[in-house]
């Protein structure tokens, strides 16, 4: 049986949705088990990206600048310490770009129709993990104990910090029924509501990094015009519903009751730096010893450390790593794309259509990972990369057709030869560690008396064992 181009999409949709619900709605889900449906994610898009005909979607000033990345990626690890893990790392990166131009593609070929599926999906996953934390809480006030801990009620997630990322994502578009004139009043009741119960967990999960990025990307969005004062307005208010849910909960229903917290948000209102500030040091010297090409890709983990595994701020780990030249090729290429972007939001400024309005939702989620990555290891953890590369490939088919994207006729050749080989050094890595991963780890565990520090797998430190 033959596939059109459309069916083969929704086919790759499908199967994306089911693996991005099992990696972050089942229970006992974690980092090692999302990194694995990354992994498998990247082999659908692989799949599908070969199976069609994308077309151009960069221009040559793009392309020219994702491929010197790539090259000075290559080059860095090839002189690494470990190379195979930098090789890893590069084909991370090449496939969070094979995801992107999949879902770009997908939803070039479905339409608008997809928008609606997109936000249901952000819904449905929302309402979810929302019934799981509401669950939990039940059974933790009605337990008879009298400490609560509430990042215990989280789940899914290695770490809730892990979590606030995938919140800092879902946030924004989960705002976009409640800037639609055509909503009905019942529906729109039930959207604000679940925003609210989404942002008391926003709000007891502590992630500092989640309110940071909402806040800076509602600031701007604030100057986009009328449509991006109404989503203000909206998060405003669902925020304000949240800090009413946490306050009835943690303060009057668990003074109530006699429990006490083990800790609170409010705990978390401070400027301190959580660690981050040996970590940020430690970047930084490998900066200044390796300006050029870094130490390589994810050799940051080679270095032990007793806090992470990465230095939990986005520039310092890619100029520590890939190099400072690398380094700026990439903020380059995150501000021009940016602004192409603001521009046509700012055309768009007064429109109401549905496609306008989730542009205006993507962009704000985009913005506020981008915030957030600076405090924070959005680039690392496998579902925020999955999210990344979804809000930006859909982001990139909404966008203006790129004019002159044919102008590099070698390109999709060179990219394909890429993807293949990156997806299979990933499932190369994946089949030789998954089934020995608890193993290691333990053995980890006991040698270092230390906590994991995610990186590629939970236990992210790559450095050999000393003989």
């Amino acid at each position: 049986m033959v596939f059109s181009i459309r069916q083969r999409g929704n086919v790759f949709l499908v199967l994306a949705v089911c693996l991005l619900v099992l990696g972050i709605c089942v229970p006992f889900g974690g980092h090692d088990l999302q990194r694995t449906i990354q992994i498998a994610l990247a082999l659908l898009a692989l799949l599908y990206g070969l199976s069609v005909n994308h077309g151009p979607w960069l221009d040559r000033p793009a392309a020219i600048g994702l491929a010197l990345v790539i090259a000075l990626g290559m080059i860095s690890s090839g002189l690494a310490h470990q190379p195979l893990w930098a090789f890893t790392e590069v084909s991370l990166f090449i496939s969070c770009g094979l995801i992107a131009v999949a879902f770009a593609a997908v939803r070039r070929e479905g339409g608008e129709r997809l928008d609606r599926v997109l936000i249901l999906i952000v819904v449905l996953l929302c309402l979810v993990k929302s019934a799981q934390y509401l669950y939990a809480g039940m059974l933790a006030f009605t337990s008879g104990q009298r400490l609560l801990d509430p990042d215990l009620l989280l789940s899914g997630f290695s770490n809730k910090r892990f979590y606030g990322q995938f919140q800092t994502f879902t946030l924004p578009l989960l705002a976009l029924p409640l800037l639609l004139p055509t909503l009905s009043r019942p529906v729109r009741a039930a959207v604000l509501a679940l925003l609210c119960v989404w942002w008391l967990i926003a709000i007891s999960g502590g992630t500092r990094g989640t309110w940071l990025g909402l806040g800076t990307a509602g600031v701007l969005l604030a100057a986009l015009g009328p449509g991006g004062r109404r989503w203000v307005a909206w998060q405003l208010a669902a925020a304000g519903g949240g800090l009413l849910l946490y306050w009835l909960l943690f303060t009057g229903l668990a003074g109530y009751l006699g429990i006490e917290l083990s800790s609170g948000a409010s705990d978390r209102l401070t400027t301190s730096l959580s660690g981050r500030g040996p970590i940020w040091w430690q970047a930084w010297h490998m900066i200044v010893e390796r300006p050029w090409l870094g130490f390589g890709p994810m050799q940051f983990a080679d270095i032990p450390n007793v806090i992470a595994a990465h230095p939990h701020q986005a520039i310092l780990q890619w100029a520590s790593e890939w190099g400072v030249p690398s380094t700026l090729v990439v903020i380059a290429l995150a501000w021009r794309g940016g602004w192409a972007t603001l521009g046509v939001l700012r055309e768009r400024g007064l429109s109401t259509q549905r496609v306008d309005l989730l542009r205006l939702c993507l962009f704000a989620a985009l913005v506020a990972a981008l915030v957030q990555s600076m405090v924070d290891g959005v680039i690392v953890m496998p579902i925020s990369q999955l999210w990344l590369a979804l809000v930006v490939g859909w982001l990139l088919a909404l966008h203006p057709r790129v004019p002159g994207g044919a102008a590099l006729p070698m390109v999709a050749g060179i990219w394909t030869v890429l993807s293949v080989v990156a997806v299979g050094l990933l499932i190369f890595v994946a089949a030789r560690d998954v089934p020995h991963i608890t193993q290691a780890q333990q053995r980890y565990i006991n040698a270092t008396h230390n906590h994991l520090q995610p990186r590629f797998w939970a236990q992210g430190v790559i450095a050999l064992p000393r003989p």
